[in-house]
C-alpha cells in the first residue's frame, strides 16, 4: 500500500488560508482608496494607530529628558582643567573618536565616565537609562527618590497608582 496521493485535510486548509490572505488584501486595497479619497472617517477600523508612530511611548521620553537634566553638558577643555589627564579616556566609548577641546560631553556622576553628548543623548533616546561601560544607572541613589516623583509627575500617571494606595502589600 502507500499514501493516497491527496486528502481533503491537507487541501481544504490551504484553500482557506490562500481565501484569507485575499481577502485581507481586498480589505488593505479598500482602506488605502477610502483613504486616498478622504473618506476615512466612514470607516470602522480596529486598529488604533498612534499619531507619530516613532514616539510610541512618552514615558521614555520623559525619562530621558529628566536624566539630561541632570547629567549636564560641559565642554571637554573645562574636564581637562579640573583633574588630572591620565585619569580621563582619551576617546568616547560609544562613537570611538576621540575628545576634542571643545567637544560637549556629558560625564556621568555615578560611575564617572564620560561620553559625547551626542552619543549618550542618542543611547538614552533608545530607553537606555545605564551607562553604556559598566551599565551603573544614571541617577545617582541619592537623587532616585527625588527622579521618580518627578517622572510621576511629569509623564501624568499620578492618578494610577491612587487607587491601589490605600491596598496593604502582602
Amino acid at each position: 500500500m502507500g499514501f493516497p496521493v491527496g486528502y481533503a485535510e491537507v487541501f481544504l486548509p490551504r484553500l482557506f488560508v490562500h481565501a484569507l490572505s485575499f481577502l485581507g488584501f481586498i480589505r488593505s486595497l479598500i482602506i488605502c482608496l477610502f483613504n486616498y479619497l478622504g473618506l476615512s472617517d466612514f470607516l470602522e477600523t480596529d486598529n488604533i494607530w498612534p499619531d507619530n508612530p516613532t514616539q510610541t511611548h512618552s514615558h521614555k521620553l520623559v525619562h530621558a529628558v529628566l536624566i539630561r537634566e541632570i547629567l549636564p553638558v560641559i565642554k571637554f577643555d573645562d574636564l581637562i582643567a579640573g583633574a588630572s589627564h591620565s585619569e580621563l579616556p582619551e576617546s568616547c566609548a560609544v562613537c570611538l573618536y576621540e575628545f576634542e577641546g571643545d567637544a560637549e560631553i556629558r560625564w556621568l556622576k555615578n560611575c564617572k565616565h564620560i561620553f559625547h553628548r551626542a552619543c549618550l543623548d542618542r543611547w538614552m533616546d533608545h530607553d537606555g537609562n545605564t551607562c553604556p561601560l559598566c551599565r551603573t544607572s544614571f541617577v545617582p541613589d541619592e537623587m532616585q527618590e527625588e527622579f521618580n516623583k518627578r517622572l510621576v509627575t511629569a509623564s501624568g500617571d499620578g492618578d494610577f497608582y491612587s487607587e491601589y494606595s490605600s491596598v496593604p502589600v502582602l
